[in-house]
């Protein structure tokens, strides 16, 4: 065991121990300072790094939803002209049903023997003499020579009708 030392002693090194203790304080608050310099540079350091992160994903978030929305614009055009052109093919659809009615309704009320014979004349000239030209059970004629046939039924006429209507059939919508 040590043996405590003289008070004469303690009192002539008080001198070095408050050095050494002004010393060691001065070492503390250095090793301090520059302790918190380096953490302050590792802090922002980190912060620009998590800037620059934070940016490249806004970046990428940006293309991302520009393409994104490109595919969801691409798409309802496409559905939009889907939806338009089921549209236009009901409405021609519609227009072809009602040509057929109408061209039904009035066949059956108005008398046509001359346009009968009319129709029997055009078969026999689009097939030929030999043509077999019989009166259809719903009106109108139909001629038949070996594997060839011509219609004048009121429904085929009026689908005829309506189909030689081409490109102006697209007045019904475009209008």
């Amino acid at each position: 065991m040590k043996q405590p030392l003289p008070d004469q002693t303690v009192a002539a090194l008080a001198p070095v121990r408050a050095k050494l203790l002004r010393e060691a304080a001065a070492e503390a608050r250095e090793l301090l300072d520059c302790a918190d310099r380096e953490a302050g540079a590792l802090i922002a350091e980190a912060r620009a790094r998590a800037r620059s992160l934070l940016e490249e994903a806004r970046r990428q978030g940006e293309r991302d939803g520009a393409a994104a929305g490109r595919g969801i614009r691409a798409r309802a055009r496409r559905t939009a002209r889907a939806g338009e052109l089921a549209a236009r093919g009901q409405t021609y659809e519609e227009l072809r049903s009602r040509a057929v009615a109408r061209i039904r309704e009035t066949w059956g009320t108005t008398a046509h023997p001359a346009l009968l014979d009319r129709l029997r004349e055009r078969a026999r000239q689009l097939l030929g003499p030999a043509a077999e030209v019989t009166d259809a059970p719903d009106g109108g004629v139909v001629a038949q020579l070996a594997n060839r046939r011509a219609d004048y039924t009121p429904d085929t006429l009026a689908e005829r009708a309506v189909d030689r209507l081409g490109a102006e059939v697209e007045t019904l919508w475009s209008a």
